[in-house]
């Protein structure tokens, strides 16, 4: 790894903060070893190691909420595995070379199981990726964000904003989001087939 360091105007990455002594360019190896004993995820990006602040309580229940509905529906129905805020993407075979992504909460469907190395970093894009956004994180950055998953081969993209009651939805296929607001259910459509969640009850 060379002593050069990242310019922080220049960030792939608007919905993180650059670390400002790190690295560059780091890997997702280099990711994974990073200290984590403070405040901050990280992700890295294009070479970047990025930091998220860690969610308050309206945050953190949201997700915590979303991921139980989701994990046990997941698991009932034997489609595959969901993750967690801990679970690193490398998308790297997907044409981001040293990018490791984060969402709050990832799908992987049954059928790409068989092929996962369990002690080695997960190589694939989740199949849905939902991002709780926090109250520094915009639309037009996690656009890029939810843009970068889309284009890894995520075939679903949840961005949660708590500040406005809303829910984002990405697809591949649409250049912008749908928005959900209270009145509205979130939809695993082909990619969680049946699975159903009130917006209202996600908010609480």
């Amino acid at each position: 790894m060379t002593a050069q360091r990242a310019d922080p105007s220049l960030s792939p990455a608007p919905w993180a903060e650059v670390v400002p002594q790190a690295p560059y360019p780091m890997t997702v190896s280099d990711l994974l070893a990073w200290p984590d004993n403070d405040r901050y995820r990280y992700e890295v990006v294009e070479g970047v190691l990025v930091r998220l602040a860690g969610g308050k309580p309206q945050a953190l229940f949201i997700a915590n909420r979303l991921y139980l509905a989701l994990g046990s529906f997941v698991a009932a129905h034997g489609l595959g595995e969901t993750t967690g805020a801990d679970g690193v993407y490398d998308l790297d075979r997907r044409g981001q070379p040293n990018t490791g992504l984060l969402p709050d909460i990832g799908f992987i469907r049954a059928d790409l199981l068989p092929h996962i190395d369990l002690d080695q970093v997960l190589t694939i894009p989740p199949d849905l990726a939902v991002e709780i956004a926090s109250e520094n994180q915009y639309r037009p950055a996690m656009a890029r964000k939810a843009r970068r998953y889309l284009d890894a081969g995520t075939r679903l993209v949840w961005i949660v904003y708590s500040r406005w009651q809303q829910v984002d939805v990405w697809r591949p296929v649409a250049p912008v989001p749908t928005t959900l607001g209270l009145q509205d259910t979130l939809n695993g459509e082909h990619v969680i087939p049946g699975f159903s969640y009130s917006v209202a009850r996600l908010f609480g």
